[in-house]
């Protein structure tokens, strides 16, 4: 039997170990983005936790005269379950241009997706587990050990205009970067695109909650993106 000094200790590493493993409730990342070698944009993006509610928001600002295309702002928001975030309504806006703006509904309960398009609604069957353009980096906090351990991670995603389901193969784990004054040991992931699709890579810091610290696209018409960490807040 356990002497009651013992079991006090047993019980303080018991919570210990549930307080480490949870999820943070606040979260402030800025990032820094590059085109071509070139700096682009500043991002800010910021997720908050209460209760079982989430919300994320993410503002892009152009540096010099990419500052002409306005800001970039995106926002999600719904709920935190067993599974990881559950999206019940993304929006994203680009400057004052109407045309430009998406925004798509997650009807759950009829297992439908909205997607308002150029003020048109675009309607698709919603698939279990689907992320936006915005909750998908965050729900890597959320994946199980078992899902991590995996070759490959499998993400379903709106994009606001369609639904797609991509793979992401691992690269490496344990990957050391650094970034945002800090080193980090991260897990190098990249999908392997169809035709005309972009290309992305992504580094989530094991050490950190798999929080994004990089990620890199090439689209279709070969340009190269670069979104580096510069600031990570976490609480």
């Amino acid at each position: 039997m356990l002497k009651l000094s013992q079991w006090i200790i047993f019980i303080c590493v018991a919570v210990y170990g549930v307080v480490v493993q949870a999820t943070p409730k606040n979260i402030q990342l800025e990032y820094e983005v590059t085109s071509d070698g070139k700096l682009f944009a500043n991002v800010v993006e910021k997720f908050s936790q209460d209760g079982s509610a989430y919300k994320i928001e993410s503002v892009t600002k152009g540096v010099g005269v990419y500052a002409l295309l306005g800001e970039r702002k995106l926002s999600s928001s719904g709920s935190v379950t067993k599974q990881g975030l559950k999206p019940k309504h993304f929006e994203l806006h680009q400057g004052d241009s109407k045309k430009k703006s998406l925004i798509s509904d997650f009807d759950w309960a009829k297992n439908t997706l909205n997607m308002q398009v150029k003020g048109e609604i675009r309607t698709q069957a919603l698939e279990k587990g689907t992320q936006d353009l915005l909750s998908y980096a965050y729900q890597f906090m959320f994946m199980s050990t078992k899902a991590r351990a995996a070759n490959a991670i499998n993400v379903t995603l709106t994009t606001g205009k369609k639904l797609n389901q991509y793979q992401y193969k691992i690269i490496a784990r344990g990957l050391k970067l650094s970034s945002a004054g800090k080193d980090f040991k991260t897990l190098h992931i990249a999908n392997a695109p169809a035709t005309g699709d972009d290309k992305k890579q992504l580094w989530l810091a094991e050490d950190q909650y798999y929080l994004p610290v990089q990620y890199k696209l090439t689209d279709e018409d070969g340009a190269n993106f670069e979104q580096t960490l510069t600031s990570i807040h976490v609480e």
